[in-house]
């Protein structure tokens, strides 16, 4: 596979080694892929959706394959956004059987709304299956070292975050 467009979206509360793994294999297989912030209300983040959309910013900036990036936002329903942007190619990383089953329902789920709409599953290096932003944010949380899991601007940046905690 090779050509085309594909949307990576996620929340990325913080982007870790493993989604910048996954970016990286699409943009190997896309020209182009739209990486999407989702911005769900109802939930709490870590970093607001401009925050997130700097550090993936950062993070890519300085890659050869960044000019096949454009980074983006939505709330919503995905496969509206799909339809807005004229791109039904879905890009999603899984990194366990446990992280499959819910990524095969959510396509399934996803062509339901919208026939149109097919996802890619990507698995991320093997050395980064067991990293989530979840367990990234516990770490952070806890004052731990965080340069394996995360590049060092998000490291920094979630740092931050924390120190104010104690406050």
């Amino acid at each position: 596979m090779s050509g085309g467009k594909a949307i990576y979206p996620g929340s990325f509360d913080p982007i870790t080694y493993g989604h910048l793994d996954i970016l990286q294999r699409a943009t190997e297989m896309f020209d182009k892929v739209v990486l999407t912030v989702a911005v769900n209300t109802q939930k709490k983040y870590v970093f607001e959706a401009d925050e997130r959309l700097k550090l993936i910013q950062a993070c890519i900036e300085n890659e050869p394959w960044a000019h096949k990036v454009e980074i983006d936002q939505f709330t919503g329903l995905l496969v509206d956004y799909c339809s807005q942007k004229g791109i039904y190619t879905l890009i999603r990383g899984v990194r366990q059987i446990s992280d499959f089953e819910y990524e095969f329902r959510m396509a399934l789920m996803n062509r339901r709304l919208n026939n149109k709409v097919d996802t890619v599953f990507l698995m991320p290096d093997e050395e980064l299956t067991f990293v989530s932003a979840t367990m990234v944010r516990e770490v952070a949380y806890w004052g731990g070292e965080l340069n394996h899991f995360v590049p060092k601007v998000v490291a920094d940046e979630l740092k931050k975050k924390y120190a104010k905690k104690d406050d």
